[in-house]
């Protein structure tokens, strides 16, 4: 296993598609992703902690005319992300390894279109709630990466995580707030577009149900 993962990090530093610490985009990405990486002028969409990427290359699949970058920090689940991208000719998806606190760093105010937070680690101890990805800190973040009419997505199987959100989400100024318990028997599921994390193809499977919600800040 240790192998293989260090023959993946070896290709990652070869992929075009994978911008990390070493490569020329890492220190000069923020401002500079239309112009340096994808050479068009499109609207940019985040998946964070992206895992395999599923969704990073499962909407860049639907959405040719707009670019979709993945983020986490884990290189061998970059590599899958990639792979799929490469295989599928897919020029408008890249992969960003670094902490998803450090997104300002890659990113210039209002360079972001739109966010999506598929399936994250719910972080279930009352001492881990600042480390969750919808925790206001987060939010704030976001909100300086987004236009006024940015979209902010989260899908997840925690109840918990789920009903912090919405509670976070009364103290916080939003608009256009849409949300379901059961996604898979709700009209939003057509927003998914069919696409599934690898892990939620297994819970669904076993009964569980997933939660989604999207806003924009007001």
């Amino acid at each position: 296993m240790a192998r293989r993962k260090l023959a993946r990090f070896e290709e990652n530093k070869l992929r075009e598609n994978i911008i990390e610490e070493g490569k020329p985009l890492y220190d000069n990405s923020k401002g500079n992703w239309n112009t340096s990486h994808f050479h068009n002028s499109n609207p940019i969409t985040l998946e964070l902690a992206c895992g395999r990427g599923e969704y990073t290359t499962g909407l860049a699949a639907v959405y040719p005319d707009r670019n979709f970058i993945g983020i986490d920090v884990k290189g061998d689940r970059l590599w899958r992300g990639s792979s799929a991208a490469l295989a599928q000719g897919l020029g408008n998806a890249a992969f960003l390894r670094t902490p998803i606190d450090w997104l300002e760093k890659f990113f210039a105010p209002k360079e972001v279109s739109e966010i999506w937070i598929v399936h994250p680690d719910p972080r279930p101890r009352k001492s881990d709630d600042k480390r969750r990805l919808t925790h206001p800190r987060y939010l704030e973040m976001y909100k300086r990466l987004l236009p006024p009419d940015g979209l902010v997505h989260l899908k997840t199987d925690s109840p918990l995580l789920f009903e912090y959100t919405m509670e976070i989400l009364q103290q916080v100024p939003v608009k256009d707030l849409q949300y379901t318990t059961d996604l898979y028997h709700s009209d939003l599921l057509a927003l998914h577009h069919g696409i599934k994390t690898h892990y939620e193809g297994i819970f669904t499977g076993k009964g569980f149900t997933v939660n989604y919600l999207q806003f924009r800040f007001a």
